[in-house]
């Protein structure tokens, strides 16, 4: 009678309702439509690649959710701060390694200046913002990364599959030419690879052999670091002793201030163009003969800060598309030039 009672007393309840399934991912990506049709187009635009080959490591490759979670946007994308942001790019183990690095490779860093006009200061820095010079290069294969992020982006925000699924290509295309196994190399959540966090596209168009021993390893061999980060700015518009930036004070009225801010950071503006917005550029500022962006760095809820970006500003965004990664760049170039003038001097 107990028993009866309480099974009326459950029907009669009313049932709350069944969550929605949680996505879940097949083992290997050897199964799926897209993932054959990848691979059959893999092939024909890289004749060098083994169809059956793709295929065996594409089903070795695994759905991994934390790059899901990880390639999502911050939950308030607004709230940018960029003392904070700064802060974690100029603490005392990256100043201090960054040194360091400097010094035991100051040749290096002296060819890839002569040769490319970059300074070696800049080119420290980056590495050091990107890996704190090889400590953080990640632990995500990279075909595990970017199978993810081309077969399983996730939803809610703009799909990138497209981009990762070149990368993908690029990855493979990159492995067969240095004759290693895709499955081996580790990077990012991204698939970034080595100590510059190049993109397997962007390793294969602009990585070299900077030490002359036959062959590019941007894991191991600083010196193709060095060199290959160098090449990817002057490729990309760094142009010899110009100042990456200048001080400035942004226009007082709002319709003004948002017609420099139009562009973003995209150098479009001449120093007078900047002057009749009512900007008021440093001295040397005034003296720029090439294009400006007006930079807006903000500082949760303090007023913002704002630069002057150059076209060397913009080269260094295009290692990452972000005003905030260049500055840091750039103000950790310069803490660290400090700090070895200071250590060469002793």
């Amino acid at each position: 009678m107990l028993l009866q009672s309480l099974l009326c007393t459950a029907s009669a309840a009313p049932r709350a309702p069944a969550p929605p399934p949680a996505y879940v991912p097949p083992p290997g990506y050897e199964a799926r439509a897209d993932v054959a049709t990848f691979i059959r187009e893999l092939v024909q635009r890289n004749p060098e690649l083994d169809e059956e080959v793709v295929a065996t490591i594409l089903s070795e490759a695994r759905y991994q959710p934390q790059v899901a979670k990880f390639i999502m946007p911050a939950a308030n994308p607004a709230a940018k701060n960029w003392k904070v942001y700064r802060s974690r790019f100029l603490d005392t183990l990256r100043v201090r390694e960054g040194v360091r690095f400097w010094r035991d490779n100051e040749a290096w860093l002296q060819q890839a200046e002569a040769r490319w006009g970059v300074p070696a200061r800049v080119i420290v820095a980056i590495i050091g913002v990107e890996t704190i010079y090889g400590r953080q290069t990640g632990g995500f294969r990279a075909v595990d990364a970017l199978a993810t992020l081309t077969f399983d982006f996730p939803r809610g925000r703009s799909d990138r599959s497209a981009f990762f699924r070149g990368e993908l290509e690029a990855l493979f295309a990159l492995a067969s030419r240095d004759k290693v196994n895709p499955l081996s190399l580790k990077g990012s959540y991204a698939g970034a690879l080595g100590m510059p966090q190049f993109m397997p596209s962007t390793w294969l168009k602009f990585a070299l052999d900077f030490d002359g021993d036959g062959r590019i390893d941007l894991h191991r061999s600083t010196p193709d670091v060095i060199g290959s980060v160098a090449r990817y700015l002057a490729e990309h518009g760094w142009v010899k002793d110009m100042a990456t930036h200048y001080d400035v004070l942004p226009p007082t009225t709002d319709a003004d201030r948002e017609v420099l801010l139009a562009p973003d950071i995209l150098p479009s503006f001449t120093a007078t163009e900047f002057a009749e917005r009512g900007a008021t550029l440093s001295p040397a500022g005034q003296q720029h003969t090439g294009k400006l962006a007006l930079v807006e760095l903000r500082n949760g809820v303090e007023a913002p800060s704002f630069v002057a970006g150059t076209d060397n500003f913009w080269a260094i965004t295009r290692y990452n598309w972000s005003a905030y990664y260049a500055m840091a760049v750039i103000d950790l170039s310069e803490s660290l030039a400090a700090l070895k003038t200071v250590a060469d001097n002793r």
